[in-house]
């Protein structure tokens, strides 16, 4: 069972949200909290395994909270939640060591899928903020395209088609349907991916790719 804590400062934004998760059946909210000060409290006391923290919120914000927590010993891994996909927000959260970071009109399913991928390692950022950090990292960076592309020869035939579809933005739903595969396929070429490259999240296949400057699959 993954234990989840839900940090936000609206009573029916936390309502909400548990009873999405709770629907998953391996999803358990064991707390809430309504500003980053009880949140950095409730996961001393509860020891979740992810949460799920509103960026803005009383008292202490998301970012000053998450910051908090990953000072702790053994920290649990934290989502970051918001109505905006602003830059400076997705920056500081990433910068604070964030798991991922959604906005909060996610659908039910992708929420669920981006618990139990940061709970088992993994990161997860909504699509749209995807495109919008390759597109602010890619102007300031100098690629090497031919070290890029000896690190994706190692990717079989079809895992390059699934990073593509990566480097473009695309959800996993998305690219099962383009690729003509499950979802669980997408998520598994993902995954081996990441570990083949040595990579930890899709940011950073997408700008792999990018730098790349590769043609489609």
């Amino acid at each position: 069972m993954i234990r989840v804590l839900v940090a936000d400062d609206e009573a029916l934004v936390r309502a909400g949200l548990r009873m999405i998760l709770e629907v998953a059946g391996d999803i358990e909210v064991v707390a809430e909290a309504q500003d980053g000060t009880e949140a950095v409290a409730a996961v001393a006391r509860h020891r979740p395994d992810v949460v799920l923290m509103d960026v803005r919120m009383p008292r202490m914000d998301g970012v000053a909270a998450l910051r908090e927590i990953n000072r702790s010993p053994g920290p649990p891994r934290v989502v970051m939640l918001t109505t905006f996909d602003h830059d400076e927000y997705v920056h500081a959260a990433l910068r604070a060591r964030a798991a991922g970071f959604l906005l909060k009109d996610t659908a039910p399913r992708d929420l669920i899928a981006a618990v139990r991928a940061v709970a088992g390692g993994g990161a997860m950022l909504a699509p749209t903020v995807t495109r919008r950090m390759i597109d602010a990292f890619a102007g300031r960076r100098a690629p090497d395209v031919h070290a890029a592309r000896e690190r994706l020869a190692v990717l079989t035939g079809r895992e390059r088609q699934v990073v593509h579809a990566v480097a473009r933005g695309l959800a996993n739903a998305e690219i099962a349907r383009e690729l003509a595969m499950s979802e669980i396929t997408v998520k598994a070429h993902v995954s081996r991916s990441l570990a083949k490259l040595g990579l930890v999240n899709r940011v950073q296949i997408a700008l792999l790719v990018r730098d790349a400057d590769q043609d489609p699959f």
